[in-house]
Formats: structure tokens, sequence, C-alpha cells
């Protein structure tokens, strides 16, 4: 029987993309195993399995070339569906990424026309979005990179980059729609290099824009683990910085291609240490997974896929919870506290200095005293693995 606190519910915040439960299983070396399902369909299948929230790029909803007429009349029917099926829509984005006109990046492009294309298409993209009552704009620079540096100098696709996100904050205060952009980083593929290829160089960039306010980042747990890079890590730096805008929850092994699998299915221990930070800071977003199910599967198995992703996180939200309540692990941890505590907070200026410098340290001593983290780790793998209740 199903545990209440494993069921879904819009408290929990949990959304997917269109992309995500409508992908057909495509990959580079065979073609789509599942049957195209519309974005109406989709909504009906995320509502079956207790989501939240469904997000989408431009062209999942609106194809490239619709005409006005068929636009207008693909949102009604997509309004509709949402409102039927209970879903809301917190983000939108933008394809920059599919389309052959950006074959050499968008944003980046050394073609004038195309930079230019690329900011028509994502105000339309978040036209689009600001019907919906979408909050986040997430900009995932999927083609801005190289296969050769002889084709640009980097600093001067920095350069475009940031002229680019400026044009946009300023149409965002113009047209009233009060989003928030959330940078998504990535190191390589679909490109040999990506620009801005993890969460930190998206962090740093930031604060050269005019308007760093209103620009934050969304980390992808994929795009952090392919270079065996600890999203966990990534996400503390982001949250700290109150650049944490969004979160894109999947799985990866390090050092393959982008997998998109089962959020935990991978790494459930790094999945642990995710949700508990999101859970213990109070991290109010959305739950986003963008993940895609096995190419094996045909629908049912896509529920099967996107309810997992929902109940592991659920689970891990629970042994978070026992991780924070077990005796041993709060002894260590206010054992660990407690030497902090009595050493006052460093004191600045030219006295207190000098009080440190003459500060005498048992260099020795120190070095010699236990820290009791191999027990902590072997509790929370007991806690994981099912050995404490």
């Amino acid at each position: 029987m199903e545990k209440n606190n494993l069921a879904p519910a819009p408290e929990h915040k949990f959304s997917f993309g269109l992309w995500t439960v409508g992908n057909r299983g495509r990959d580079p070396f065979g073609d789509a195993v599942r049957p195209t399902m519309s974005p109406v369909e989709l909504v009906q299948l995320l509502g079956e399995v207790g989501a939240w929230g469904v997000n989408f790029h431009d062209n999942d909803l609106v194809p490239i070339d619709a005409a006005p007429g068929e636009r207008d009349q693909i949102v009604g029917e997509f309004r509709k569906a949402c409102e039927e099926n209970g879903i809301v829509v917190p983000m939108a984005t933008v394809n920059l990424f599919f389309d052959p006109v950006f074959k050499d990046g968008a944003f980046t492009s050394n073609d004038p026309d195309v930079r230019a294309y690329s900011l028509q298409k994502t105000m339309g993209a978040m036209d689009l979005g600001a019907e919906f009552g979408a909050e986040t704009f997430v900009l995932w620079g999927g083609r801005e990179g190289t296969e050769t540096d002889a084709c640009r100098r980097p600093d001067e696709a920095v350069k475009r980059f940031r002229e680019a996100i400026n044009y946009l904050c300023d149409y965002n205060k113009a047209q009233g729609y009060g989003y928030r952009f959330a940078l998504e980083a990535k190191p390589n593929e679909p490109r040999a290099d990506i620009y801005f290829p993890t969460t930190g160089s998206y962090l740093a960039f930031i604060e050269t824009l005019e308007s760093p306010e209103m620009v934050g980042v969304n980390p992808e747990v994929a795009h952090e683990h392919m270079p065996g890079l600890n999203m966990t890590h990534a996400v503390a730096q982001a949250w700290e910085m109150g650049k944490l805008f969004h979160i894109d929850l999947n799985d990866q092994t390090p050092g393959r291609y982008d997998q998109d699998l089962r959020f935990g299915s991978a790494n459930p221990l790094a999945a642990f240490w995710l949700v508990k930070f999101l859970e213990d800071v109070g991290y109010s977003g959305p739950r986003h997974f963008d993940a895609h199910a096995y190419r094996t599967e045909d629908y049912e198995g896509v529920k099967d896929f996107a309810k997992g992703c929902m109940r592991t996180y659920l689970i891990l939200k629970e042994k978070a919870e026992r991780w924070n309540e077990h005796p041993q692990i709060r002894e260590i941890l206010a054992d660990i506290d407690s030497k902090n505590e009595a050493v006052p907070m460093m004191k600045h200026g030219k006295e207190a200095a000098a009080e440190l410098m003459s500060s005498p340290f048992d260099r020795k001593e120190i070095a010699a005293r236990g820290l009791r983290y191999e027990r902590l780790d072997q509790l929370t793998m007991d806690i994981l693995l099912g050995a404490y209740n």
C-alpha cells in the first residue's frame, strides 16, 4: 500500500517539461519508439501521475512555422487542458538549438541576422510563457559554443551573450512580465565546447550584467555530473548568492553523454545530499524533472518513469528527515557545533589581527583529533539502505 507521504501533492511543486514525458526515445543511432503525443495529451498524462506543473520550450507547444490562427488555437486548447487537469505553468523557455539556423549558436553567432532572430524568437517565447503566468524563464545555450576556436575569440562571444541578456532584461521590464531569468550551464554536447560550461561560470557572468538582480541560474544534475562535478556544491553556491532561481533534477553517470536518467537512479547518494540540502534550506521553487524514460518503454512506462522521479524525491526527503533526527548523528553534529561556538567569530582590524598572530596553536594536537566522518558516512548509508528505521 502506498504511504501517504510518498504520494505527490501540489505543495511538492513537481513539474515536468513537455519535452521530457513527450520524448519519443529517438537517439543518434535509432529512430523513435513511441508515437507522438500532443501537448494536450501530455498534460493529461501529467495529471494522471499527480504532477503539479508543466514547462515548455516555445516550439514544444507551438510549431516554429505555425500561422497566427493556428498558434491561438493551440494555446487555447492547451490552456483548457491545464485547467481541466489542475496543472500550472511555472516556467517557460525557448528553443535556440534545434533549427539549422542555430548551427553556429544563437546569441553568440557570427551572423548578426542570427543574433537578431534569436532575440526575436526569445521575446516571442517570453510572450507565450507570460500568457500562462510563468514566473521563470530558463535560457540554455545549447549551441553557444564551438568545434574550433578559430571561428571567434571567446571574449567576443561573452560580450555578445551579455548584450543579449541585457536586451532581454530590458524587454522583461518594458512588458511588465516579472520574469526571473535562470541560466543553465553545460560543459559540452551538442557542441564540442559550450561557453559558460559550469554553474560557477554563470554566477560570475551574472555580476557583469546591467540588471543582475533579474538573473540567476538553473543547475542541472546531469550537466554537473557529466564532467564529474558535485551538483549539491553548485546548488549551494547558487543558493548562498541568492541565485537559485530554478533547478533541473535527473541523473547521470559521470564521463558519459547526457543521459537524462530518472532522478536518483544512477547515484542515489548524490541525490540524497541534494534533496537534503534543498529541504534543509527551505527551497520553495519548482522541483523540475528534466529527464527521459528509457527507450524500452511505451507510454505506460513513461508514466512509471514520471511517478518514479517524484517517488524517489519523496523517499529521499523522508530519509533526510530521519538523518536530521538520528540520535547518533545529532550527537556528532552537536560536538562539531560546540567546538565552533566555543571560538568567537573572527574580528577584523589591526588589534584583532595582532591578537590572532600572537595566539598559540598546538599543531600536532590539532592534527591528532579524530573527526568521526567515517561514522557519519556509515550512518548515512544505514539510513539510505534501510538498516535504520
